[in-house]
């Protein structure tokens, strides 16, 4: 066989499969193996370079390879690894859209995972800001600044020119990047107000019509409009709605920092109420793609043999997911009142790695005199990417596409699946139009 540096096969033709994440083994955090492994991985993906316009990873890559006296990866110092690290955010699509050589390739390439286990290390051996500990630790930071007073303190000086200067020269939050709003009023709290509405459920295909919602972080804290909107189209449908019971970060923004331990800490919350309530009738819808996919694949290959992981993962949907499996079943309400004219409609990367179609663009199409222009490309945030200092204005290169690709469309909404990728847009766009999320969309043209 011949070496990546030497040709290339062709790509296996079956479908992906993901390999559990060892993250307990002790191997795992062996830095020689992990340079090895990267190594490896790093000489194949020279010799493809199919990823080059995905994120800033790969152009980092390939231009360190390209400047090294070889020219091909054993030239590479391995100090330099971690700037490839530093620049994924483990957006997937790499791997979902774009690789070649994933398993059951003989190759094995899976770079998302590789990085984890970059950060994992990188993690462990104390090399993380203790920025990235704050911003990644959401419950704790929307507790504190959702509190009534102190959340019209922190939006205000989140829009104070001065206060970002000092928060980037202190913290290396970029003055430019575009912060979420805190509320007092929470996502659960306004979802709280509705429970005494009774709706009518039945059952469809997967679906019990039977909901709880995990509100998310940002649903909560950030956009909790998210969550009454999420109610009032699921009500419309006969759909019941409650809360989960309890709920902490999905762990999401932990996995990406590293912190495996505190995502395992956020597993064993979350879990467990979870697996309660679905065994009570209840599936989970949460409004966020990147916590949908946490449950659905990010916990399920870090505890391959917990049943209520695997339990957890067979029961939670996409909001618009759900309703179009209710459709296939005629349970879907189709009497739209309002027209929503064309939609320039991004579809956020957590959200196309889960596999399961373009839902909400089949959705919104259904809604009369309605036109979807679909934008498949990453919008850079990440959550936290796009926020610091030294990252914010290659987020922001990253999303130029996006961002002409909206002007262009020219038009009557922009929106994507993703809140904060819809901000990030919005930040682009610089013409103070707000972006509007399809549930949001969705309850316009139900005109609720």
């Amino acid at each position: 066989m011949s070496t990546p540096a030497e040709g290339r096969k062709e790509g296996s033709l079956e479908a992906p499969t993901r390999h559990p994440v060892d993250w307990q083994s002790p191997s795992f955090y062996d830095q020689e193996a992990l340079f090895g492994e990267l190594e490896r991985v790093f000489d194949i993906c020279h010799g493809c370079r199919r990823c080059v316009s995905l994120c800033h990873s790969f152009p980092t890559l390939f231009d360190l390879v390209d400047e090294s006296s070889t020219m091909e990866v054993d030239g590479v110092d391995k100090a330099d690894y971690w700037q490839v690290v530093d620049h994924c955010y483990l957006c997937d699509l790499c791997y979902m859209t774009k690789c070649p050589y994933v398993p059951p390739h003989e190759w094995n390439v899976d770079f998302p995972h590789l990085m984890l286990r970059a950060k994992a290390v990188k993690y462990r051996e104390g090399k993380v800001k203790p920025r990235d500990k704050l911003i990644s630790s959401t419950d704790a930071v929307g507790k504190l600044a959702g509190i009534p007073v102190v959340a019209d303190m922190v939006n205000s000086a989140n829009r104070n020119p001065a206060f970002r200067q000092m928060l980037d020269k202190s913290m290396g939050i970029h003055p430019h990047a575009a912060l979420p709003e805190y509320h007092s009023k929470t996502g659960r709290k306004r979802v709280e107000s509705f429970t005494n509405q009774v709706v009518r459920a039945e059952p469809a295909g997967r679906t019990t019509g039977r909901v709880a919602l995990f509100a998310t972080c940002y649903g909560n804290y950030n956009e909790p409009h998210l969550a009454e909107d999420l109610y009032k189209v699921f009500a419309h449908n006969g759909i019941e709605l409650t809360l989960a019971e309890k709920e902490q970060c999905c762990g999401m923004p932990k996995l990406e920092l590293g912190d495996l331990e505190a995502v395992e800490r956020a597993k064993e919350a979350n879990i467990p109420v979870l697996a309660r309530m679905i065994d009570a009738g209840w599936d989970i819808v949460a409004p966020i793609p990147s916590c949908v996919l946490m449950f659905k694949q990010e916990l399920p290959l870090m505890f391959p043999n917990d049943p209520e992981v695997a339990k957890v993962r067979d029961h939670i949907f996409d909001p618009f997911e759900y309703l179009m499996l209710r459709h296939r079943d005629g349970k879907l309400n189709t009497d739209f009142k309002t027209s929503l004219g064309k939609i320039a409609y991004h579809a956020a990367c957590h959200l196309r790695v889960q596999n399961i179609g373009m839902k909400t663009r089949e959705l919104l199409e259904m809604v009369p005199d309605t036109q979807i222009d679909l934008i498949e490309r990453c919008s850079g945030h990440d959550g936290t990417y796009a926020v610091k200092s030294e990252f914010h204005e290659i987020s922001m290169k990253i999303c130029r596409p996006v961002v002409s690709r909206v002007q262009k469309a020219e038009a009557a909404h922009y929106s994507s699946d993703c809140p904060m990728a819809g901000h990030q847009i919005e930040n682009g766009l610089d013409d103070e139009r707000p972006p509007e999320h399809p549930l949001t969309l969705l309850r316009l043209a139900y005109g609720l």
